[in-house]
């Protein structure tokens, strides 16, 4: 058998950080019905018979019933592929959701709270998926197989070996019990960077998302391809997203002013299809006004300018002065070696108190 397996496509989410900076979330919309048409391209090419869906489909929130549409009639062009969705915590299966009002396709089935074995020809495919926007257990430990001489699918999203109490919320489950369940593979959703080789014979896959949502997700994007035969998994992953985020930093220690600062911005070697965010490092000789930066440069994929620089203060200079400023540079030298703060909260007050005092 072969399958597609992808997770936290997230449709029509708002892509906030991006819609900040002109028609960038818009353009993000519109990538993510391109990549998906190309997934359905994937699978008609290469007579794919199963299509996994492992949560976080679409954005429960935001959407729309034209997007939906255009999902379905996709659906609609592979009806030789089975497809099996389980929802997540951004697309739960609740009262008046589109996947339980929505007519779907023939060949879609979508899983409820409720753990469903569908048989077919090749395997036996076992789903549960959120019935809320949190979910503490779905029983997915408690799982039998019925029919071990099968090929058997576990589709489910939810976090492994959570330990903190947010990822507590989400359909936490052991790996060492999943393991003993004995599935020929489990395709997972909720983690948004991919995991599928990082030990051998891995069968407990996370997809990652399918188009990167935004700096927190670098790197590539896209689906796992996989096949069981005799009991034996061979999986694979195909980038998908070809806009990738990335990020650079700019030390801008020998930078006099605004204007040198933009021009060095314009200046920088980007790849077309990448977006970016810019990080200022460095000591700074000047006051770096990122909202004027945003309007002036003409580099169009910069998305996000980061100013982590630091004031370009001789600080143990100053304090060896007996004035107010050498008192209060002073204090704070006193807490860096205390270790009280972290050095960013210590150069935040630092640079905000000095700006009071040269006024």
């Amino acid at each position: 058998m072969k399958f597609v397996h992808i997770a936290d496509m997230h449709f029509d989410t708002p892509f906030l950080a991006l819609s900040s900076k002109g028609d960038f979330g818009k353009i993000r919309r519109l990538d993510q019905r391109e990549i998906f048409k190309k997934i359905i391209e994937y699978i008609k090419e290469n007579k794919i018979e199963y299509f996994f869906i492992s949560g976080d489909f679409y954005e429960h929130e935001f959407i729309r019933k034209s997007t939906i549409e255009y999902i379905n009639e996709l659906f609609k062009t592979i009806p030789e592929t089975l497809i099996f969705i389980t929802p997540g915590n951004h697309d739960p299966y609740i009262k008046g959701s589109m996947y339980e009002s929505y007519e779907w396709s023939e060949n879609v089935k979508i899983f409820t709270s409720k753990i469903e074995k569908i048989e077919t020809k090749e395997a036996d495919i076992y789903g549960v998926g959120f019935n809320n926007f949190y979910a503490e257990n779905l029983n997915v430990e408690n799982i039998k197989i019925e029919n071990k001489n099968k090929i058997n699918i576990l589709i489910t999203h939810g976090s492994l070996n959570a330990s903190n109490k947010l990822e507590l919320q989400y359909n936490p489950i052991s790996k060492n019990k999943l393991k003993e369940l004995g599935f020929d593979y489990i395709a997972l959703g909720h983690i948004h960077k991919p995991d599928y080789n990082t030990e051998p014979n891995q069968n407990i896959v996370y997809p990652g998302s399918t188009i990167a949502m935004g700096f927190d997700e670098l790197g590539k994007h896209g689906f796992i391809v996989g096949s069981i035969e005799n009991k034996k998994l061979e999986i694979a992953f195909i980038p998908v997203d070809n806009k990738e985020f990335k990020e650079l930093e700019l030390d801008i220690t020998q930078v006099n002013d605004m204007e040198e600062l933009t021009e060095k911005i314009n200046n920088i070697y980007l790849e077309e299809n990448c977006l970016y965010k810019i990080i200022l490092i460095g000591k700074r000789k000047f006051e770096i006004e990122i909202l004027n930066l945003y309007k002036i440069i003409t580099q169009k994929n910069i998305i996000k300018i980061k100013d982590k620089t630091k004031p370009d203060y001789n600080l143990k200079e100053l304090a060896n002065n007996y004035t107010l400023k050498g008192i209060f540079i002073e204090e704070i030298l006193e807490e860096m070696e205390k270790q009280n703060y972290s050095e960013e909260e210590l150069n935040k007050v630092l640079e905000i108190g000095l700006s009071v005092l040269d006024k």
